[in-house]
């Protein structure tokens, strides 16, 4: 006879992972609901001391499904229950347990470690949304002027930012040079605050991956005293009259400076010892007066050197001169060479017969000095 010996299985086996530390890659941007499948454990024992569930520690992200197949084989699955964020956590680590049905049970673990891959959802962010910043006009070309900074908080390509302008005028582009690397603005050329005050830019900082954001620029140019002063005569007598009273207004002139502040506020001077004086009519417009008495014979013209200097440090200056005649009045009477002539006559001088002569000179001009003679009294 035949005699069948069964061998009935106990459960001296444990489950068994393939691989005791399992590692997955995640990108930031799968749905919630996702699952992910796992390597399942093995068991040599079989029936009920067989695997028979699947556990992972309590997390806020996955939860554990299992999937039951055709022939009865149990598989883990991840399943995603909160979007995940590679900016606020890089990585996740858990635990799967699995468990046969013997009594009682045994288990056996793996650790699962979850990178999160990045995905582009983050925007590059300035330091600032407005950057200002104030240079002088000496500014030597070539110079650093201002650097704009963004981060973005996504890694590798996505957090690489470029810098460009926008929305900016094309003078500003041909003054400005922008680094796409580094964000530091130089000027190319000299800059003049007379011309220009302020430059306003936009710039965008843009990532690896497309996204972009902008910053407005303001660089303002600070005045140096660079400008000297200008003087224009807008008004010029052609005749003064040496008895002109004092106060009659003889030039009338301005000043112009193209700075600004202080260094384009102006003061005008001349020499004292002479008889004119300025007087500010308004800003900026001045007049020449007569101050004192005026004589032509004493002095026929007066070399009026106006000098205006502003109120820069140091002060810039400049002047002109002009050239102001006196017109003769008759204010001078003749005057004879000798107050008294004595001139002895012969007595049989014939009529007609010169017997002296007398002079007189006059230090007026033209008419005014030219000198006649009559007798206005004689007892002859």
């Amino acid at each position: 006879f035949h005699i069948i010996v069964v061998v009935e299985d106990i459960n001296d086996h444990a489950p068994r992972f393939h691989k005791d530390e399992i590692n997955l890659e995640i990108s930031e941007s799968v749905s919630e609901g996702a699952r992910i499948s796992l390597d399942p454990a093995t068991d040599p024992d079989i029936n009920m001391n067989s695997v028979k569930d699947y556990q992972i520690n309590p997390n806020p992200y996955f939860s554990l499904m299992i999937r039951v197949n055709s022939d009865g084989g149990k598989y883990p699955e991840l399943s995603l229950e909160k979007l995940l964020d590679r900016e606020e956590q890089r990585s996740h680590r858990l635990i799967l347990t699995a468990l046969d049905g013997g009594d009682p049970p045994r288990s056996a673990t793996a650790r699962i470690e979850i990178f999160v891959r990045d995905a582009n959802d983050n925007f590059p962010v300035f330091s600032k949304d407005e950057y200002r910043v104030s240079v002088s006009e000496n500014l030597p070309p070539g110079s650093s002027v201002l650097q704009v900074t963004a981060t973005d908080k996504d890694e590798g390509v996505n957090a690489e930012v470029n810098y460009y302008f926008r929305s900016t005028a094309q003078s500003t582009r041909h003054m400005f040079s922008l680094d796409e690397k580094t964000g530091m603005i130089k000027n190319n050329q000299s800059l003049d605050f007379e011309d220009t005050e302020r430059y306003t830019m936009e710039v965008e900082a843009r990532d690896g991956g497309g996204l972009s954001t902008q910053c407005k620029v303001i660089i303002e140019i600070l005045d140096e005293n660079d400008n000297n002063p200008e003087i224009i005569i807008t008004s010029l007598s052609d005749e003064i009259l040496e008895d002109t009273l004092p106060g009659m207004v003889v030039v009338l002139f301005k000043t112009r400076d193209k700075d600004f502040g202080e260094n384009g506020e102006v003061v005008c001077n001349i020499r004292r010892d002479i008889p004119f004086k300025i007087y500010s009519s308004s800003k900026n417009y001045y007049k020449l007066v007569t101050y004192g008495p005026l004589d032509r014979e004493q002095t026929p013209e007066y070399n009026v050197t106006i000098t205006a200097t502003d109120r820069g440090k140091p002060p810039l200056s400049s002047s002109t001169t002009i050239t102001l005649n006196i017109t003769d009045v008759n204010d001078n009477a003749p005057v004879f060479h000798q107050a008294v002539y004595v001139v002895h006559v012969a007595e049989n001088n014939p009529p007609g017969a010169s017997i002296a002569q007398v002079s007189a000179s006059d230090p007026d001009l033209g008419p005014n000095g030219r000198v006649s003679y009559s007798i206005v009294a004689s007892d002859l």
